[in-house]
Protein backbone atom coordinates (compact mmCIF):
# COMPACT_ATOMS: atom_id res chain seq x y z
CA UNK A 1 0.00 0.00 0.00
CA UNK A 2 1.62 3.63 -0.74
CA UNK A 3 1.88 6.03 1.72
CA UNK A 4 -0.24 9.59 1.58
CA UNK A 5 1.74 11.73 -0.48
CA UNK A 6 0.71 14.85 1.85
CA UNK A 7 3.57 16.25 3.33
CA UNK A 8 2.64 19.23 5.61
CA UNK A 9 3.87 23.01 4.59
CA UNK A 10 6.83 22.94 7.72
CA UNK A 11 9.87 25.09 7.91
CA UNK A 12 11.61 26.58 5.30
CA UNK A 13 7.84 27.10 3.26
CA UNK A 14 5.69 27.24 6.19
CA UNK A 15 5.29 31.38 6.22
CA UNK A 16 3.78 33.65 3.40
CA UNK A 17 3.03 37.14 2.65
CA UNK A 18 0.75 38.42 0.56
CA UNK A 19 -0.67 42.16 -1.01
CA UNK A 20 -3.88 41.51 -2.71
CA UNK A 21 -3.37 38.20 -4.98
CA UNK A 22 0.47 38.75 -5.04
CA UNK A 23 3.01 36.90 -3.21
CA UNK A 24 5.63 38.90 -1.56
CA UNK A 25 7.64 36.30 0.12
CA UNK A 26 7.76 33.16 1.06
CA UNK A 27 10.54 31.06 3.79
CA UNK A 28 11.75 32.55 7.12
CA UNK A 29 9.67 34.32 9.41
CA UNK A 30 12.33 36.94 9.67
CA UNK A 31 12.84 37.37 6.36
CA UNK A 32 9.10 37.37 5.43
CA UNK A 33 8.94 39.73 8.20
CA UNK A 34 11.40 42.37 6.56
CA UNK A 35 10.56 42.12 2.89
CA UNK A 36 6.77 42.94 4.13
CA UNK A 37 8.13 46.12 6.23
CA UNK A 38 10.09 47.16 2.82
CA UNK A 39 7.21 46.63 1.08
CA UNK A 40 4.93 48.76 3.44
CA UNK A 41 7.45 51.68 3.13
CA UNK A 42 7.36 51.83 -0.59
CA UNK A 43 3.89 50.80 -1.48
CA UNK A 44 0.90 51.34 0.80
CA UNK A 45 -1.49 51.19 -2.26
CA UNK A 46 -2.18 47.31 -0.21
CA UNK A 47 -2.37 45.89 3.02
CA UNK A 48 -0.07 42.80 3.01
CA UNK A 49 -1.11 39.91 4.91
CA UNK A 50 1.22 37.39 6.44
CA UNK A 51 0.03 33.26 6.84
CA UNK A 52 0.88 30.14 8.50
CA UNK A 53 0.04 28.06 5.50
CA UNK A 54 0.34 25.07 8.06
CA UNK A 55 -3.13 26.34 9.65
CA UNK A 56 -3.92 29.55 7.40
CA UNK A 57 -4.06 31.56 9.85
CA UNK A 58 -2.79 35.15 9.90
CA UNK A 59 -0.20 36.61 11.54
CA UNK A 60 -0.11 40.37 13.04
CA UNK A 61 2.96 42.20 13.10
CA UNK A 62 3.79 46.24 13.61
CA UNK A 63 5.26 46.88 10.74
CA UNK A 64 6.38 50.54 12.18
CA UNK A 65 8.73 48.88 14.32
CA UNK A 66 12.37 48.75 14.28
CA UNK A 67 13.99 45.79 11.98
CA UNK A 68 15.33 44.49 15.70
CA UNK A 69 11.60 44.05 17.17
CA UNK A 70 10.41 43.09 14.02
CA UNK A 71 12.73 40.18 14.39
CA UNK A 72 11.60 39.58 17.76
CA UNK A 73 8.37 39.22 16.97
CA UNK A 74 8.95 36.85 14.13
CA UNK A 75 11.02 34.73 15.98
CA UNK A 76 8.40 34.56 18.89
CA UNK A 77 5.81 33.67 16.33
CA UNK A 78 8.13 31.17 14.61
CA UNK A 79 9.13 29.78 18.55
CA UNK A 80 5.54 29.19 19.25
CA UNK A 81 4.46 27.48 16.08
CA UNK A 82 7.52 25.10 16.07
CA UNK A 83 6.81 24.07 20.18
CA UNK A 84 4.77 20.85 20.40
CA UNK A 85 3.22 19.77 23.46
CA UNK A 86 4.65 17.57 25.84
CA UNK A 87 3.45 13.96 26.19
CA UNK A 88 2.06 13.23 29.37
CA UNK A 89 3.27 10.11 31.22
CA UNK A 90 1.65 6.75 30.90
CA UNK A 91 -1.31 6.90 33.76
CA UNK A 92 -0.50 3.06 34.24
CA UNK A 93 3.18 3.52 35.63
CA UNK A 94 4.47 3.49 38.60
CA UNK A 95 4.68 7.16 39.86
CA UNK A 96 8.57 7.51 41.17
CA UNK A 97 9.41 10.21 44.02
CA UNK A 98 9.56 14.03 43.52
CA UNK A 99 8.55 16.33 40.87
CA UNK A 100 5.90 15.03 38.97
CA UNK A 101 6.27 14.65 35.35
CA UNK A 102 5.33 17.66 32.93
CA UNK A 103 2.75 17.33 30.85
CA UNK A 104 -0.64 16.42 33.14
CA UNK A 105 -2.72 19.36 33.58
CA UNK A 106 -4.96 19.59 36.07
CA UNK A 107 -8.67 21.11 35.49
CA UNK A 108 -12.13 20.87 36.69
CA UNK A 109 -14.06 18.46 35.18
CA UNK A 110 -17.69 18.30 35.96
CA UNK A 111 -19.94 15.58 36.48
CA UNK A 112 -22.98 14.01 37.80
CA UNK A 113 -22.75 11.88 40.98
CA UNK A 114 -23.47 8.49 39.13
CA UNK A 115 -20.19 9.31 36.83
CA UNK A 116 -18.01 10.06 39.85
CA UNK A 117 -19.00 6.94 41.12
CA UNK A 118 -18.68 4.63 38.20
CA UNK A 119 -15.34 6.31 37.77
CA UNK A 120 -14.07 5.92 41.46
CA UNK A 121 -14.82 1.76 41.14
CA UNK A 122 -12.12 1.89 37.85
CA UNK A 123 -8.81 0.36 38.36
CA UNK A 124 -6.66 3.39 38.58
CA UNK A 125 -8.84 5.87 40.15
CA UNK A 126 -11.20 9.08 38.26
CA UNK A 127 -8.26 10.38 36.43
CA UNK A 128 -6.72 7.30 35.07
CA UNK A 129 -10.08 6.02 33.66
CA UNK A 130 -10.76 9.85 32.45
CA UNK A 131 -7.50 9.66 30.70
CA UNK A 132 -8.03 5.98 29.06
CA UNK A 133 -11.24 7.53 27.83
CA UNK A 134 -10.13 10.44 25.95
CA UNK A 135 -7.40 8.27 24.52
CA UNK A 136 -9.88 6.17 23.16
CA UNK A 137 -12.76 8.79 22.24
CA UNK A 138 -9.55 10.89 20.18
CA UNK A 139 -8.57 7.43 18.25
CA UNK A 140 -12.25 6.62 17.26
CA UNK A 141 -13.03 10.29 15.94
CA UNK A 142 -9.13 10.97 14.55
CA UNK A 143 -10.05 10.89 11.07
CA UNK A 144 -13.34 13.13 11.39
CA UNK A 145 -10.99 15.78 13.69
CA UNK A 146 -8.52 15.84 10.81
CA UNK A 147 -11.02 16.53 7.98
CA UNK A 148 -12.64 19.04 10.21
CA UNK A 149 -9.91 21.13 11.19
CA UNK A 150 -8.45 20.79 7.44
CA UNK A 151 -12.06 22.32 6.00
CA UNK A 152 -11.94 25.66 8.62
CA UNK A 153 -8.34 26.12 8.35
CA UNK A 154 -8.50 25.63 3.99
CA UNK A 155 -11.66 27.82 4.15
CA UNK A 156 -10.06 30.75 6.38
CA UNK A 157 -7.30 30.48 4.37
CA UNK A 158 -9.54 31.38 0.85
CA UNK A 159 -12.02 33.31 2.31
CA UNK A 160 -9.56 35.93 3.39
CA UNK A 161 -7.60 35.72 -0.22
CA UNK A 162 -10.02 34.31 -2.68
CA UNK A 163 -13.13 35.48 -1.09
CA UNK A 164 -13.76 37.99 -4.36
CA UNK A 165 -12.22 35.55 -6.76
CA UNK A 166 -14.06 33.53 -9.44
CA UNK A 167 -15.56 29.97 -8.00
CA UNK A 168 -14.90 30.90 -4.55
CA UNK A 169 -18.22 29.86 -3.41
CA UNK A 170 -18.55 26.55 -5.29
CA UNK A 171 -15.15 25.94 -4.00
CA UNK A 172 -16.01 26.79 -0.48
CA UNK A 173 -18.54 24.23 -0.91
CA UNK A 174 -16.54 21.56 -2.76
CA UNK A 175 -14.52 21.96 0.31
CA UNK A 176 -16.72 20.86 2.91
CA UNK A 177 -18.14 18.38 0.73
CA UNK A 178 -14.50 16.97 0.35
CA UNK A 179 -14.93 16.66 -3.78
CA UNK A 180 -11.41 16.79 -4.85
CA UNK A 181 -12.38 16.77 -8.40
CA UNK A 182 -14.69 19.78 -7.90
CA UNK A 183 -12.31 22.00 -5.26
CA UNK A 184 -9.53 21.31 -8.47
CA UNK A 185 -11.08 22.79 -11.04
CA UNK A 186 -12.52 25.64 -9.46
CA UNK A 187 -8.96 26.74 -7.93
CA UNK A 188 -7.47 26.49 -11.61
CA UNK A 189 -8.78 30.33 -12.49
CA UNK A 190 -6.51 31.55 -9.22
CA UNK A 191 -2.82 32.93 -9.16
CA UNK A 192 -0.84 29.52 -8.50
CA UNK A 193 0.90 30.37 -4.85
CA UNK A 194 -3.32 31.06 -3.57
CA UNK A 195 -4.07 27.32 -5.26
CA UNK A 196 -1.20 25.74 -4.07
CA UNK A 197 -1.24 26.44 -0.68
CA UNK A 198 -5.00 26.36 -0.55
CA UNK A 199 -4.71 22.79 -1.95
CA UNK A 200 -2.14 22.02 0.78
CA UNK A 201 -4.17 23.04 3.46
CA UNK A 202 -7.28 21.04 2.01
CA UNK A 203 -5.76 17.89 2.11
CA UNK A 204 -7.12 16.17 4.62
CA UNK A 205 -10.54 17.40 4.34
CA UNK A 206 -11.00 16.01 0.58
CA UNK A 207 -9.09 12.81 0.85
CA UNK A 208 -10.63 11.62 3.80
CA UNK A 209 -13.75 10.13 1.63
CA UNK A 210 -11.16 8.47 -0.47
CA UNK A 211 -9.26 6.85 2.47
CA UNK A 212 -12.64 5.74 3.85
CA UNK A 213 -13.91 4.52 0.91
CA UNK A 214 -10.63 2.36 -0.10
CA UNK A 215 -11.01 0.40 3.73
CA UNK A 216 -13.90 -0.83 3.16
CA UNK A 217 -12.90 -2.61 -0.91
Amino acid sequence: MSQATHTPQRHAQRFAAFAGKTLLSRGDLVDIAFKTKAYVESDNSLVPIIFDTETGEQLDFDFGASNELLADQAREWKIQRSSEPELAADPTAPRSVGRPKLGVVAREVTLLPRHWDWLANQQGGASVALRKLVEQASRTSAAADRKRTAQNQCYRFISALAGDLPGFEEASRALFAADAARFAECLQPWPAAIREIATALAQDALHCNRQNIDKTD
